[in-house]
């Protein structure tokens, strides 16, 4: 069995910001693998599904980005998930737009929503990192990933979402390099091989 957990913060004025492009992409993932409708548990919203003949928990949690972790253990906890079935899909900072990379474990590189899954549960789960590029200056990156993606923008969110649930299977079956190969692929040849990020 595996979680597949988004990070993100809960309620409509939150939905369309870059930093909750990890909600967008589980969400992607449940509505094309065809999960049960999403309800309320373990501090958050969560459905299941199956892919590639494994049970997927899909879990969003309601707690606010720096307390993801509370919500993630105590799924982990209720279904006795092994940390390394564990995948957290969030924001990077330190990735141009539309570039993503995944891997079991490493760092959390500032995110808060990481930092507490981490502490709730341990470092050693998978990491989906969504790019969503740098605004350029350090001081402006607050705004940055609470404002809304652009209209101009939506393209290649929607394609990296789509990505994401296009090959999720690679992830259910432990090819984590080969995910990331193919959705690289992927998204250059939907034309978002490049993307800009605005105001950088």
């Amino acid at each position: 069995m595996f979680l597949f957990t988004g990070l993100g913060n809960p309620g409509p004025k939150y939905a369309g910001n870059r930093h909750n492009i990890g909600f967008m992409a589980v969400d992607a993932i449940a509505r094309r693998h065809r999960f049960t409708p999403w309800r309320r548990r373990f501090q958050g919203a969560a459905c299941e599904g199956e892919i590639e003949g494994e049970k997927v928990i899909a879990l969003l949690p309601e707690t606010f980005m720096n307390e993801s972790g509370r919500a993630v253990a105590e799924a982990q906890r209720f279904y006795k998930i092994a940390l390394a079935d564990i995948y957290a899909f969030h924001d990077e900072l330190d990735l141009p737009a539309a570039k993503v990379r995944a891997k079991i474990g490493g760092g959390n590189a500032g995110h808060n929503g990481l930092r507490s899954i981490t502490a709730h549960c341990g470092n050693e789960y998978g990491r989906v990192r969504l790019g969503i590029g740098h605004p350029g200056d350090k001081a402006l990156v607050h705004n940055f990933v609470l404002s809304d993606f652009a209209k101009a923008e939506r393209g290649w969110v929607e394609a990296v979402c789509d990505g994401c649930a296009e090959l999720a299977g690679l992830l259910v079956t432990r090819k984590v390099d080969e995910f990331q190969s193919r959705l690289h692929l992927l998204l250059e040849s939907r034309g978002f091989g490049t993307v800009k990020t605005p105001g950088a």
